[in-house]
């Protein structure tokens, strides 16, 4: 039977402190490695290298980056696919990446597309320009980053991924939306929903509470880390009872047939 196993690193993110970030993150991992081993994909939170800081000088190279390397040295020594977002550097702006390593070194990214207009998030950060789902031991995944969670269309499962996940740094005083529409994203789009967020104050004197959980192809919570707590949530999604469900009721044959717009180009595309 074809499995996934995920482990969701909630994570209490010190504000610009890379190192102190990566070294947290390495014993928060290690004192969990007889749970994690055989882990088939890590996935860490939302600008897990330094905080949600856009009005700082944070972002790092897009290619040699010290969190993208981070990301390869942990998918080395775990043999997993690893993922987090990390702000990269793109000239006049940064964008808020979502990578996605492999040991084997191949990278692939989602650049969040919806930003957060409260926080001026579009004053710093380039919104992305492609939908990406990828692919993890034959279960077909989208990356959402935040903000995206309030946006249906854009996420809208045309039959073309298994697992939506999404890293956030979403704040304490909204938690009750969070956890409302990871479980409402799960249920209109027949499919397992992961969300990995984050605990702590940030610079801003912003607080989280976590919420990092786990729905399934219901809505029905698998799993769910303590609020308040640095915390490894691993979770197995089986495929064969999403295929299961979605063929004994099949919601999907009857959804309204559209298409997105095309996105406007950005200054990255040619």
């Amino acid at each position: 039977m074809s499995a996934l196993t995920v482990a969701l690193v909630q994570q209490a993110i010190e504000w610009l402190a890379p190192q102190n970030n990566f070294a947290q993150l390495e014993r928060q991992l290690g004192a969990q490695q007889a749970q994690l081993s055989g882990c088939d994909l890590i996935i860490l939170p939302e600008t897990f290298a330094t905080g949600f800081a856009l009005a700082e000088a944070c972002a790092e190279s897009p290619e040699q980056g010290e969190a993208l390397a981070f990301l390869h040295q942990l998918a080395q020594r775990w043999q997993a696919v690893v993922a987090g977002s990390v702000l990269v550097d793109l000239g006049e702006k940064k964008a808020n990446r979502f990578y996605w390593c492999w040991p084997d070194g191949t990278v692939r990214y989602y650049d969040k597309r919806h930003l957060f207009c409260l926080g001026k998030e579009g004053d710093y950060v380039h919104a992305g320009q492609e939908r990406v789902v990828v692919e993890v031991k034959g279960f077909r995944i989208l990356p959402q980053v935040c903000y995206d969670l309030r946006f249906p269309v854009f996420q809208r499962n045309r039959n073309d991924y298994d697992v939506m996940i999404n890293v956030a740094n979403w704040p304490a005083a909204r938690r009750r939306i969070w956890d409302t529409l990871l479980q409402a994203r799960a249920i209109e789009n027949q499919c397992y929903v992961l969300g990995c967020n984050r605990i702590g104050d940030d610079g801003y004197g912003t607080a989280h509470s976590g919420g990092t959980a786990a729905y399934d192809f219901t809505g029905a919570l698998l799993a769910g880390a303590p609020d308040d707590a640095a915390d490894v949530l691993v979770v197995s999604l089986e495929k064969a009872p999403l295929d299961t469900f979605k063929q004994g009721f099949p919601a999907h044959l009857d959804a309204d047939d559209f298409v997105l717009p095309a996105l406007e180009k950005g200054p990255r595309d040619e």
